[in-house]
């Protein structure tokens, strides 16, 4: 639009920009973005106090990993509407800052006088979730039909229910289902069925919460029988783990792929499991194997539960766990990644409990931070730990400390990432003198 046309971006092309970003986990083009907006917007009708602006920008820096600049952005707001509120609580839940989610939620309510909304309690339930603070989310559940007078909708009971049956209180999950004023959907058997393989709650158990979530009409069928594929593997059962493979096989589905992205130098570069078609490879591929001989040498033992679709011998369930896309993405990130900068993923699907477990020890083994987006949340690893607990072991989120370089000569911002812990002045100092000709005609590879 800027190139091609004499029409300049306003404010609502730049929101929907930021929009975009967020949504792609495109740091680099939404600081472009917002660099773009503090250029040739700042000074017409001071859109930087804009509260939809300022909104998306608490809602780019949080999807693309950046949670220190969205609170900032968020605290600095001279006007905030409730949407202000839900995004900021909503942030920091996915990026395991649970106890601070609760606090701004209190400090809503009470001292700001904000009335919370549906959308609101989605978010605070999300961040008990999280955190598995199950009376906080028994509390606050009860807070909203009582106190607020909020009919419960679907993704409400979803989070009760995850939260319950995470917990081990599968049989308290079921009651709330059974009290449910609308039908339960897949997505809740499905939670009900992942809480019953991951609590040891048995296969009949299982088979009954698998056959209700393929009882309700739903596109993600095949996400049953990998979870159904799970509980099997779990109990050992591989000829059932075989079984499985082969219904899917006969009804024509097929697990969604996984795949994962990781931006460097302003391209975007797209891995999937046992890729060879990326121009590096024979290096990605050199780095794996030195990163398993390192991972071996500190006593990893991979879990083979986790190959839950592969039905062979173990060492073939090892050598399919290599090869998960994540794991090309690290090492791609450990090659390529200017040093003490952090290596931010973004996967479309849940991590699993394997991947988790190594990527705590990369984090620890090569002193580098690596940001983890998934389906769910996010995941910050760094020396040897996850800012989950491990209550959550399917996802990665490794939280990075960027490395943000300034050529004082050039005003150039020089980072692949921001950190986390930067100042917003600072940083929005940086971003308005920077030149980012080369992340403008930013190409996305898919490999």
């Amino acid at each position: 639009m800027q190139r091609d046309t004499t029409l300049p971006p306003d404010a609502y092309t730049v929101q929907s920009v930021l929009g975009a970003c967020a949504g792609a986990g495109a740091l680099s083009l939404g600081v472009y973005a917002h660099a773009l907006l503090l250029r040739q917007l700042g000074g017409h009708g001071d859109v930087s106090r804009d509260v939809l602006i300022n909104n998306s920008l608490v809602d780019l820096y949080g999807k693309c990993g950046a949670v220190e600049l969205a609170r900032q952005v968020f605290d600095r707001m001279p006007e905030r509407d409730i949407t202000s509120w839900n995004v900021a609580i909503l942030t920091l839940a996915n990026h395991g800052c649970v106890r601070e989610s609760v606090e701004l939620f209190d400090r809503m309510t009470r001292a700001e006088n904000v009335v919370p909304n549906a959308i609101t309690f989605v978010a605070v339930l999300s961040a008990c979730n999280h955190g598995g603070m199950v009376e906080e989310g028994r509390r606050y559940f009860e807070m909203m039909v009582s106190e607020y007078r909020i009919r419960p909708r679907i993704e409400h009971y979803g989070c009760m229910v995850d939260i319950l049956a995470r917990a081990g209180f599968i049989e308290e999950a079921l009651d709330v289902v059974s009290g449910m004023n609308c039908r339960p959907d897949a997505i809740i058997w499905r939670s009900l069925l992942d809480a019953c393989s991951r609590q040891n709650a048995g296969v009949e158990l299982s088979e009954a919460m698998a056959k209700l979530a393929l009882d309700v009409p739903d596109d993600a069928v095949s996400g049953v029988y990998v979870l159904l594929s799970r509980v099997y593997a779990f109990a050992q059962k591989w000829n059932d783990v075989g079984m499985v493979r082969r219904l899917m096989s006969d009804e024509g589905l097929k697990k969604e792929p996984g795949f994962s992205s990781i931006e460097m130098d302003g391209l975007v570069h797209q891995f999937v499991a046992g890729d060879t078609s990326h121009p590096w490879s024979e290096e990605i591929y050199a780095k794996l194997d030195e990163i398993e001989q390192r991972l071996a040498s500190s006593g990893y033992k991979p879990d083979l539960s986790e190959a839950r679709m592969v039905a062979g011998m173990d060492h073939t369930k090892g050598a399919a766990l290599r090869l998960h896309s994540e794991r090309l993405a690290i090492s791609f990130g450990l090659l390529k990644a200017t040093p003490g900068a952090p290596i931010r993923i973004l996967k479309n699907l849940r991590v699993c409990k394997d991947c988790h477990t190594i990527s705590k020890l990369i984090s620890e083994l090569y002193g580098v931070e690596i940001i983890v987006r998934d389906r769910i949340r996010f995941h910050h690893f760094k020396d040897g730990a996850c800012s989950c607990k491990d209550y959550c072991s399917h996802s990665i989120y490794l939280r990075h400390k960027v490395e943000f370089i300034r050529d004082e000569t050039a005003g150039n911002y020089k980072g692949d990432l921001l950190p986390d812990n930067i100042l917003l002045e600072v940083f929005l100092c940086a971003i308005k003198t920077a030149d980012y000709s080369s992340i403008g005609t930013c190409r996305h590879i898919k490999i």
